[in-house]
């Protein structure tokens, strides 16, 4: 039996990532939803995967920067399919997505609350924690081949 997968968002799954995030980010976690959403939403590659109905389940972006760099946001996985392997299927896809483009380095600002998730996945902090949008975090990065 093999596990979750994900794929690249098309722009008709958008609605579907809006409704992910704002019940996520906004209800669950309680971040304005005034910031959620942000202009490089637009330019992000977005990356989904759904559970065996059809439902997106979880969903992460990314972001390329300058000089083979880029930054991993928004993962969010719905409270009922977390530990079932989506998050880290969109996570894997996103790589994927990142090493098409020729990217060598990924960051992220890891909730602490899923820092072990991301430890799991080969990023390494960096920093001091912070406070962004109200929770703790941690700037994460990995190296990719």
């Amino acid at each position: 039996m093999t596990g979750p997968t994900a794929t690249v968002a098309e722009p008709a799954d958008w609605p579907e990532i809006v409704d992910l995030r704002t019940r996520v980010f906004v209800h669950e976690q309680g971040v304005p939803p005034e910031i959620e959403q942000d202009d490089r939403d637009a330019a992000a590659v977005h990356a989904l995967s759904r559970d065996a109905t059809g439902r997106v389940v979880a969903t992460g972006r990314l972001l390329l920067g300058d000089g083979g760099r880029a930054s991993i946001g928004r993962m969010a996985t719905d409270a009922g399919a977390r530990g079932s392997g989506h998050g880290a299927a969109v996570l894997a896809e996103l790589h994927r997505q990142a090493v098409a483009r020729g990217v060598t380095e990924l960051e992220l600002h890891a909730q602490l609350s899923a820092r072990g998730f991301y430890d799991r996945a080969g990023y390494e902090p960096v920093g001091e924690e912070y406070l962004e949008a109200g929770i703790a975090h941690v700037t994460m990065r990995r190296r990719l081949p």
